[in-house]
């Protein structure tokens, strides 16, 4: 096992991987901007640098500064959490050149599945299933018109290297292609420096469910199990459970979609953890890969959870060479589990809504777990996500997962910024949400105004 870990990132995840380190003994280094000074990932470390400003291009996407802190440090590993640098090829690249471990897939595999359309093609040729869409960037409108013809409306407009939900939206004929295509190409510039878009099918109805892939020290691709991800707003996951509640993934289909992930990771030879996300239409319970993941996930508690692993120890035990604490040939899942996004915005529009946090109680209890990344008297500032925390519960089943979360959400007390715990309460009750027979399109419809008579 490697002795000491930097961890590239703040908040919730930086603490989360800090802990875990700490149980194993590995020294837990952490790297925080002027403006996360206060926060308890940096007090909890065992060593912590500042390098930068608040801006995270001069502080947590600062590569010399990080590598700088990590050569300061003595650290043998880095950790890249999720978002910022957690999918830059480059980086990992860099962080290796410099005689480091790199906690994550190879560098070869990011850049193979930051390109949407890439990723697609590689999938299709491993036999993963992929929804109609283009095998080329569409290099102007009128292609991405032809394009559609040629899929069908409605369609969705993506940014050939956007993630996270950003960078898409959706098409019902032409007239509206050609004003999202141009707005999705200008993010994109923007963004991600890279205005290659793709056309693929949009589904109205559909439900987001992915697959949690182990890359191990040996070759091997594991699955441990899927998650349900269909709560969204803004294309945004807000709730994660697992296993899926839907109806139509029945055991075989269930079977058939953690093979396609495994061949999906051994398609790019994937070490490390890492996600496959598909969409699941209920209509015809087919599922399509979207994209992959190539590091942890916000929501790998879920997983952790019915499984019983500690995801981040794996993660350090493929960086270091070393076998799983799991047998791959036995792996049992047990119970249900759900994670709630506790953010920082308004419970109504889901703006951000940062500020200073004068209460702060988590709730306890069993099956409660809280991944936090704040605490009383510290602030939320408008820098970063709006991600405060994510609380965890799990139970024999859905139901008593559901009790629980219910009790868990009502026992959770903050004060100060605005936050998504009330809506929480709302979901828990909402009946559609309860029955598991749910889409993307659950919390827009929860949002409706109501008409007046």
């Amino acid at each position: 096992m490697i002795g000491s870990l930097l961890v590239a990132n703040r908040g919730e995840i930086a603490r989360r991987v800090i802990r875990t380190a700490r149980r194993l003994g590995v020294r837990a280094i952490a790297v925080y901007s002027e403006a996360d000074a206060g926060l308890p990932f940096v007090a909890e470390a065992d060593e912590a640098v500042m390098i930068g400003p608040a801006n995270p291009a001069q502080s947590y996407r600062n590569v010399d500064a990080i590598l700088a802190a990590a050569k300061a440090t003595g650290a043998e590993a880095i950790h890249p959490g999720y978002g910022f640098l957690s999918e830059n090829a480059d980086f990992a690249r860099a962080v290796e050149a410099s005689g480091l471990v790199w906690v994550g897939p190879g560098a070869e595999a990011i850049t193979a599945m930051g390109d949407k359309i890439n990723a697609r093609n590689l999938m299709a040729a491993a036999g993963v299933p992929v929804a109609p869409g283009t095998t080329d960037p569409a290099g102007d409108v009128d292609a991405a018109v032809a394009e559609a013809d040629r899929i069908g409306y409605p369609v969705m407009v993506k940014a050939a290297s956007g993630g996270g939900g950003m960078g898409m939206a959706s098409a019902s004929d032409e007239a509206a292609l050609r004003a999202e295509y141009e707005k999705v190409r200008g993010f994109a510039e923007r963004m991600f420096g890279d205005g290659s878009v793709l056309i693929e099918r949009f589904f109205p109805s559909v439900r987001h469910v992915e697959v949690q892939i182990l890359g191990l020290a040996d070759g091997r691709v594991v699955a441990l199990g899927e998650r349900e991800c269909t709560v969204q707003r803004r294309n945004q996951k807000l709730v994660e459970e697992s296993p899926s509640p839907a109806s139509m993934l029945t055991p075989e289909r269930r079977a058939a979609l953690l093979a396609s992930a495994v061949r999906a990771g051994e398609a790019v030879s994937y070490r490390n953890a890492g996600t496959v996300e598909c969409l699941l239409d209920p209509s015809t319970g087919d599922f399509y890969f979207l994209e992959m993941n190539t590091r942890l996930q916000v929501e790998h508690p879920v997983t952790e959870a019915v499984f019983g692993v500690d995801l981040v120890e794996e993660q350090l035990r493929v960086a270091s060479g070393l076998a799983p604490t799991f047998d791959p040939d036995a792996l049992v899942s047990r119970g249900h589990a759900i994670e709630l996004r506790v953010n920082a915005e308004d419970p109504k529009r889901f703006l951000p809504s940062p500020g200073a946090i004068t209460t702060w109680v988590e709730p306890a209890g069993d099956g409660v777990r809280v991944d936090s990344g704040y605490g009383p008297g510290t602030t939320v500032t408008p820098n970063y996500d709006s991600l405060m925390a994510k609380l965890i519960v799990h139970g024999v089943d859905r139901a008593q997962a559901l009790e629980r979360a219910r009790a868990a959400v009502a026992g959770f007390e903050i004060a100060g910024p605005k936050n998504n715990l009330p809506f929480f309460a709302e979901l828990l009750d909402n009946a559609e949400f309860l029955s598991g027979d749910y889409d993307t399109a659950l919390v827009s419809r929860m949002r409706q105004t109501p008409r007046r008579s």
